[in-house]
């Protein structure tokens, strides 16, 4: 007699999976979230009908984006709304998300296009209040506030709506799932019917997803992985500072950033973003230095402010916010060793002001001039900024999409650049179309030595 198959439990929440049945995830640590999984059916049977396709023949047609009506919105989903397409959007409570959506519900319904909004967590005059204050009422805009998403749903075909927005999926039940709203199957479920109904209806669909303590997306893993895009909507409570930013985007890439400014009348977007990391002061202060990084396909001007203090302690402190502390540890350790400056007397404090958080490797030489900057006490020029990666033989390497930057830097009015001088392009020479000096340097030494 032929084997059986034993039958193997799913955690929904992680994907963790075992023939014994158990209370509790042995991965994930997650209680009552093991799910029976049917065995396989054999298809050998059928296997001789399935056609195989070459890649290069099969005709394929870029799909007609929808326009969420805000500019910052459109580029971080790389140019729109793809119809069947789902977003799920996440975010701390009151960050803004069910603003940001009504603000997007509102435009897109204002081009005659009509929008379903489907609040589990809200009542309509809650929301028709805050479509009032935020000026986006439209006869295209439809609300239904309820947890009965079959019903909702039904709406969404029979309305024959361009757009509908879920707010949120842990608000809302599953008819056919047991559980509560919120719970990993009613999630999972939930997600399950969205996702069917915007790609058998066609239409782009947008989930709202609250997160855990921890930052991530409530509700099981499998989640993230059953919709097109994950975006998170970030900011800190003291600031009014918004950040839109792809987590996944299986239309697009996952490099831009959005920035939003709260206000009164709802999110409005951040033209010019390099204004909310450097402040344009005209003071020379010791152990400050700027660089432009790149977020995407947006250059942001950023400074680097670098205090060195003496200590008598014989383990001197090192802290860094905005750039990786191991970064700065090894640029320290680099400048110690290859441009003669000592580091080992000091405490050495290093920030990008504003908040913003560099990953991006163009940022090693404005580091390092920075540091020295404080470590000899002299100030360097405001209006010049430093382009390059600093490796551990001291040299100056090169930085992706350098005339970006550079075109960045001279509209904001600086006037200097240093750069790597392996560096190629047409922004220097009798071609250079910048009207800003260009100093081209190799190593870190003589970098220090032209600006200090």
């Amino acid at each position: 007699m032929a084997k059986e198959d034993p039958v193997r439990y799913v955690c929904v929440n992680c994907g963790f999976s075992t023939i014994t049945r158990t209370g509790k995830c042995a991965s994930c640590g997650q209680w009552g979230t093991l799910e029976a999984e049917e065995p396989a059916v054999s298809r050998s049977d059928k296997s001789a009908g399935v056609k195989v396709e070459v890649v290069s023949s099969v005709s394929v047609t870029p799909p007609k984006r929808l326009s969420s009506g805000v500019d910052e919105v459109d580029r971080v989903l790389g140019g729109g709304l793809v119809p069947g397409g789902v977003v799920l959007i996440g975010g701390q409570p009151g960050i803004g998300k069910s603003t940001l959506l009504l603000q997007v519900g509102g435009q897109v319904a204002s081009r005659g296009v009509s929008v379903l909004y489907i609040s589990g967590e809200e009542s309509a005059a809650q929301v028709a209040l805050r479509a009032a204050r935020l000026g986006v009422s439209s006869e295209k805009l439809l609300l239904y506030c309820s947890g009965n998403l079959e019903e909702a749903l039904f709406n969404v075909t029979s309305q024959k709506v361009g757009l509908f927005i879920l707010d949120s999926v842990q608000a809302v039940r599953a008819p056919d799932e047991t559980g509560w709203p919120g719970t990993p199957n009613q999630v999972r479920a939930v997600a399950q019917l969205t996702v069917d109904t915007a790609r058998a209806a066609n239409v782009p669909a947008v989930l709202v997803g609250h997160i855990t303590k921890d930052g991530r997306l409530a509700g099981p893993m499998l989640l993230e992985h059953m919709v097109d895009t994950v975006l998170t909507f970030s900011g800190e409570g003291y600031s009014s500072y918004r950040m839109l930013r792809a987590m996944k985007n299986r239309y697009g890439n996952t490099d831009e950033l959005g920035i939003f400014e709260m206000r009164e009348d709802g999110l409005a977007a951040v033209e010019d973003k390099s204004g909310l990391y450097w402040n344009r002061s005209d003071a020379a202060v010791p152990g400050v230095a700027m660089t432009v990084a790149m977020e995407g396909s947006t250059p942001l001007v950023a400074e680097i402010q670098t205090l060195a203090s003496p200590t008598a302690f014989p383990y001197p402190k090192r802290t860094s916010r905005g750039i990786e502390l191991n970064r700065f540890q090894l640029l320290a350790a680099v400048l110690e060793k290859r441009a003669g400056i000592p580091c080992g007397a000091c405490d050495l404090y290093l920030n990008v002001a504003g908040g913003l958080s560099i990953q991006d490797p163009s940022a090693d030489l404005a580091a390092c001039v920075s540091l020295a900057s404080a470590l000899r006490d002299k100030p360097v020029r405001g209006d010049c900024c430093y382009l390059g990666e600093v490796g551990l033989a001291g040299e100056v390497r090169p930085v992706a999409r350098v005339a970006a930057r550079l075109k960045e830097a001279e509209r904001l009015g600086l006037k200097r650049a240093v750069v790597s001088g392996k560096e190629r392009g047409e922004f220097w020479g009798p071609k250079n179309s910048l009207h800003m000096e260009i100093r081209r340097v190799n190593n870190l030494s003589d970098a220090l030595n032209d600006v200090l």
